[in-house]
């Protein structure tokens, strides 16, 4: 046997899992916005898995759903004029995350939990908010290690092929409640710290009580200064 053919026969005897995804909901309660996504991993081979240490890179991928004119509009400042998004929209890294799952054989099921931000200035979060309803395409891609147990019992480690990956339309309707548990009937932006404090003190000297009073006074006289 050629070392190629030896090779070869390893790798078939290597335990290769497949994923899927199959559903997202926030996680309810959590300290910050934290997205979960439902998974199966199968082992086709003959292997008692002892265990996977994964790493999870989410990635966005645009340009597998359409967008009508109101939604092309606001993604503009994200993506450039839709002349170019054959180029622009290509993906976004929404997280990385590591994922442990426990042992099986034939298959199992795991979570993902994925942190979350309402930063708008971060592109995910820009791209969220643009979408009025429709699908969020996902394509999640796997490495890392998978533990096992050999023919006599000893504990192998094999890598988890590259090729692994999973595709999964979120509801952005998902997305929105999660963002509305955290933030109900707002949202949030990042200021700098001299720009917060001379709001701050245009907030005191008016004498309104929040913020979002101030900035709304801020955007009315804009509005007449421009009539």
């Amino acid at each position: 046997m050629s070392f190629g053919e030896q090779t070869a026969t390893v790798q078939a005897a290597m335990p290769a899992p497949r994923f899927e995804i199959t559903h997202a909901a926030h996680l309810a309660f959590a300290a910050s916005p934290t997205m979960v996504f439902q998974a199966i991993a199968t082992e086709p081979g003959d292997h008692d898995i002892q265990s996977l240490a994964l790493s999870v890179q989410v990635m966005i991928e645009p340009a597998k759903r359409g967008y009508d004119p109101d939604t092309r509009g606001r993604l503009v400042e994200l993506f450039g004029p839709p002349a170019r998004w054959a180029a622009s929209t290509q993906g976004l890294q929404w997280g990385q995350v590591a994922v442990t799952v426990r042992g099986f054989r034939d298959s199992t099921t795991f979570a993902i939990e994925l942190p979350c931000t309402y930063d708008l200035e971060v592109a995910t979060a820009k791209y969220f908010h643009a979408l009025s309803d429709g699908e969020v395409p996902l394509g999640f891609h796997f490495s890392g290690q998978v533990f096992y147990r050999e023919g006599g019992g000893r504990l192998q480690v094999a890598p988890v092929p590259w090729s692994r990956t999973a595709q999964f339309r979120m509801p952005i309707g998902a997305w929105r409640a999660m963002i509305a548990e955290h933030y109900p009937g707002g949202g949030w932006i990042r200021l700098a710290d001299d720009t917060l404090c001379t709001l701050n003190e245009r907030r005191a000297a008016r004498g309104l009580p929040t913020f979002d009073a101030c900035v709304k006074e801020l955007l009315s006289q804009e509005a007449e200064d421009a009539r």
